[in-house]
């Protein structure tokens, strides 16, 4: 489906009213997402100003949030982004996600589901496929490292515990927590999910490493709870 037209909005806008201006006098704070955008995009097409460019971009996406998941290939389908245009772009947005992501506590206190839920859903916007991470924690439950273990559907074949494990070893790690998201954003388990879950518990007696946890990653928009997570050792299988 082809994005919708926007017509030229800059050149009717006042002076003072352009995004530069009131980005220069009145700060970041002062622009709307599309004013941002166009901020970052500088220039349009030789029939589509910036502003409109930025409109069509967010209006397809369906937000600002949405463009992050948005990949080189899809930025240039717009007239006026080249191909260095769009690799900036998705630069831009892996900075953003990151930022969002670490948050000011570079070793957050991860003893709970809704902590790693929280520290987690920054990761998951946007996300079209399911992302399994592991959390190394030490013994007062401070996150030592987040690794990313596989990108696809979390079953059994995707998921071995020798991977999960494995970075926590090496890192001396006192017990893990698992996370994976669903993209549909209802985060309610599946049999693949339980049966990895069920995995994953047998193996830490074994390596005397604690699972703390393995969390869904939803969205409370989507979760009949409302809270868009789902933790099986509140669930009573951890």
């Amino acid at each position: 489906m082809e994005p919708p037209v926007y017509r030229a909005r800059l050149t009717e806008m006042a002076v003072h009213e352009r995004p530069q201006e009131r980005l220069e006098h009145h700060g970041a704070g002062a622009l709307s997402d599309t004013e941002l955008l166009a901020m970052i995009l500088r220039s349009g097409s030789a029939n589509l100003d910036v502003l409109a460019l930025s409109g069509q971009l967010i209006g397809e996406a369906g937000s600002l949030a949405r463009l992050v998941n948005y990949t080189a290939e899809d930025f240039q389908r717009f007239r006026g982004v080249g191909r260095v245009k769009s690799l900036q772009l998705v630069a831009i947005m892996e900075i953003a996600r990151r930022v969002v992501a670490t948050g000011p506590d570079l070793q957050p206190v991860l003893d709970d589901p809704a902590k790693i839920f929280h520290f987690l859903y920054p990761r998951t916007v946007g996300l079209d496929v399911e992302k399994f991470w592991v959390l190394a924690l030490n013994t007062k439950n401070r996150l030592i490292r987040l690794s990313e273990v596989t990108s696809g559907t979390a079953t059994a074949s995707l998921v071995h515990a020798r991977e999960v494990y494995r970075e926590a070893i090496r890192l001396g790690a006192s017990a893990i927590a698992c996370a994976h998201n669903h993209p549909s954003g209802d985060p309610a388990p599946s049999r693949a999910d339980i049966e990895v879950t069920r995995t994953l518990r047998n193996a830490s007696k074994t390596l005397s490493i604690d699972l703390l946890d393995h969390v869904i990653i939803g969205s409370p928009r989507s979760d009949p709870a409302g809270r868009g997570y789902y933790s099986f050792t509140e669930g009573g299988l951890l």
